[in-house]
């Protein structure tokens, strides 16, 4: 029995470990709302989302989509906009034509990009903000104040 992989990437599982796969010979159209780590090599159109996970469009995969993910990998082609909270890797053989808007970037030599970039500063972990600090509260005296003395200026602010 061989010792060779199956195949010649593997994606990471980093996180959770969890992870679909999305074969070469496999042709999607529509919208994918993925909830783990995508592994794309076959064609997609449409839109992919994978906020806090990993999306890898593999040296065969072909994808025509706007894409929102947490971090994006490209060995293939994609076509499309992609948005990329924390980083997007085009390695050296990937085709990327459209606008990028990330925190990180990386562009190996002998990758294909054609498009914008806009490099957003990641939002830092929400605190807790400090509470304002509360007036005091307003007391209504129960008679009325003193009359100003005559000929004393009034004072206005």
């Amino acid at each position: 029995m061989s010792s060779m992989p199956v195949n010649r990437f593997e994606p990471d599982s980093r996180g959770t470990g969890n992870s679909a796969t999305i074969g070469k010979a496999v042709k999607i159209v529509g919208q994918i709302y993925s909830k783990e780590d995508l592994y794309v090599d076959g064609d997609l159109e449409g839109t992919v989302e994978a906020l806090e996970h990993r999306l890898t469009i593999g040296p065969n995969g072909s994808v025509h989509a706007g894409i929102k993910a947490r971090e994006v990998v490209a060995l293939g082609t994609i076509q499309g906009n992609v948005e990329a909270t924390e980083k997007i890797e085009i390695r050296k053989d990937a085709k990327l034509v459209g606008d990028i808007k990330t925190a990180r970037i990386i562009i190996e030599d002998g990758a294909y990009f054609k498009g914008s970039i806009d490099i957003v500063k990641p939002e830092p972990a929400k605190v807790s903000a400090p509470k304002p600090p509360q007036q005091a509260p307003v007391v209504t005296p129960t008679h009325a104040p003193a009359p100003a003395a005559a000929g004393a200026p009034e004072v206005r602010r």
